[in-house]
């Protein structure tokens, strides 16, 4: 038997969290997810491919625990599962009961749903978990958790102006590619170097799979007849069909990864048949207002966010979302309501310097009030998708090692990062070099000076990642302002900018996915706030480190900080 208990398959549905009537005739839902009802709309299955996505997404037999832990049999459940998901470590209080207990890790152990919905003080996840970090399988290679915190899954691949990359340094360009190397690295207990024990491990898992446990009778049977085309209750369409018994382990293991990423392509939040999104209380404010939801054709996210600008300063009695009982969230704790607080948020939100190149005036610097988040989170997406140093390495090394510390961390130029014994050191570890240390791709701690996480430097003009140079290249070039001619950015210039810069996430719905920042250092949207004021304030006096200059143009004081968040709350939704 297939080990483990029944985890849900969760059916992409048509699905709508008790809406206001003036949004009832809106909810012509395209993509997947969103809340959940007793007026729903009935539920629809998924495509073949998708289910079984996720069915492979929930798999917990590819992991190196279990190969190294398993009886002969792949269809035999473990005698004792991983340590590491016996329970789910929680940043917000007590550790958690872990879906998987007794088994070992799959990709859902850190990309949660509704495991943990009934749960006091943990509830729904937009595809996160709740660690500041997550736990990892011990293999007596130092590591035991995650170096960033856990990225919810929604939205991840929702279609941009910019190159498509993926993990918060850009080390992938695609959901396969990142499946693939993730089934196969060290977030699954394998290590580098191990890459061939783990795809002939995977392989066998498939073809020897008898489809008798309980994900197979959820999704299709055997692994064997649904990749033949065979079951009689899972017809893959053939563009994804594959004969086992012809096909390389590669080729098994590129299967289950594309089929892994179809899954996670279609996890959406709710739209409407024209693409806007409907689910939220700003959603509900900007249609009661008659507000643009979505840029004019032609038009930049950031020009549509001024544009958005002034019409909300322009609004002389604007009709709010009162909370009420016919609207009420399912999955928060807060009132699914749009107020003055929200407008007050959104106003600060929207605002930027009268000069963004220039900067905030001295006048601008005494009245506050300026979020300048639109330089990075301009709506109707809420990222930019590029790539930004916010301040979050820094400030978590020197608070570590003191004030100064990470400006006086020794940062190797390209060159010198070219030597072989210095890349040793500080690159992270790949297939083509398992022995590497990865200094600079590592959690900074106390008893480890010059131990950092540096984010896209240390992927930007590595060879071991070639697929993603491209794509860093065009981002890393628009972090200037006013942005470089990438053609004559030298690749020293770019691996510069590089430096502590992270991909900029989106803001929908993160009440389901705190701890907040790629480290998990902040519980609340209100010390987030703070974090950013703080970075701020560092910028304007020249004390961060390679830091994004749109950081500098944020001018918001207490008062700015809870009216921001306050409207990131309106940003939420009841996914699941």
């Amino acid at each position: 038997m297939e080990p483990g208990p029944n985890p849900a398959l969760h059916a992409a549905r048509w699905r709508a969290a008790a809406a206001a009537p003036l949004l009832l005739s809106m909810l012509m839902l395209s993509g997947c997810g969103g809340g959940s009802a007793a007026n729903a709309t009935p539920s629809f299955e998924d495509p073949p491919e998708v289910a079984f996505g996720e069915r492979l997404f929930l798999e917990t037999r590819f992991a190196q625990f279990y190969a190294s832990h398993s009886p002969d049999s792949v269809n035999a459940p473990l005698a004792s599962g991983d340590p590491a998901v016996a329970t789910l470590p929680n940043a917000g209080g007590p550790a958690l009961g872990g879906p998987f207990a007794g088994q070992s890790i799959n990709c859902r152990q850190c990309h949660l749903v509704d495991e943990q919905i009934a749960t006091p003080g943990a509830g729904a996840r937009t595809y996160a978990d709740f660690a500041r970090r997550s736990v990892i399988t011990e293999r007596g290679d130092g590591p035991a958790l995650t170096t960033r915190n856990s990225p919810p899954l929604v939205n991840a691949t929702v279609p941009r102006a910019a190159a498509l990359i993926l993990h918060a340094d850009g080390e992938f360009t695609n959901v396969a590619e990142l499946a693939r190397a993730t089934l196969t690295g060290r977030n699954t207990g394998w290590l580098p170097g191990e890459e061939a024990q783990a795809i002939a491990h995977i392989a066998r898992v498939i073809r020897e799979d008898d489809g008798t446990g309980a994900l197979a009778a959820d999704a299709g049977g055997s692994y064997r007849a649904v990749l033949s085309g065979t079951s009689a209750s899972l017809k893959l369409p053939a563009a994804y069909r594959l004969d086992v018994n012809t096909a390389s382990d590669a080729e098994i293991v590129d299967r289950v990864a594309t089929l892994i990423g179809v899954y996670v392509d279609q996890l959406r939040f709710v739209t409407n048949a024209a693409g806007v999104s409907v689910n939220a209380p700003y959603d509900l404010f900007l249609a009661r207002n008659g507000l643009p939801a979505t840029p004019a054709f032609g038009e930049s996210d950031l020009d549509y966010a001024r544009r958005l600008r002034d019409a909300v300063e322009a609004l002389t009695a604007p009709q709010f979302v009162a909370a009420n009982v016919l609207r009420r969230f399912q999955f928060h704790l807060h009132a699914f309501a749009f107020t003055e607080a929200e407008l007050r948020g959104l106003r600060v939100f929207l605002r930027e310097p009268a000069d963004p190149l220039a900067g905030p005036s001295a006048d601008e610097l005494a009245a506050g009030g300026i979020g300048n988040c639109v330089s990075c989170h301009a709506p109707p997406q809420f990222s930019d998708f590029g790539l930004h140093n916010t301040g979050v390495s820094q400030l978590e090394y020197d608070g570590l090692h003191g004030a100064g510390a990470f400006a006086a961390l020794a940062i190797p130029n390209l060159a010198e990062r070219a030597d072989p014994a210095i890349a040793d050191r500080t690159l992270p570890a790949t297939a083509v070099h398992p022995a590497r240390r990865g200094q600079f791709r590592a959690i900074a701690a106390a008893d480890a000076p010059g131990r950092s996480d540096l984010g896209a430097w240390s992927v930007f003009a590595n060879d071991d990642f070639p697929g993603s140079q491209a794509a860093l290249r065009s981002l890393l070039c628009n972090i200037a302002l006013p942005a470089r001619d990438c053609r004559a950015a030298t690749d020293d210039a770019l691996l510069a900018d590089a430096v502590a810069s992270f991909k900029t996430p989106g803001l929908r719905d993160l009440g389901d996915s705190q701890p907040y920042l790629h480290d998990g250092s902040r519980d609340s949207l209100e010390t987030t706030m703070a974090f950013y004021a703080e970075s701020a304030a560092l910028a304007r006096a020249g004390a961060l480190r390679n830091g994004d200059p749109r950081l500098a143009g944020i001018v918001i004081n207490a008062a700015d900080q809870a009216d921001l968040a306050a409207f990131l709350r309106a940003l939420n939704e009841d996914y699941n």
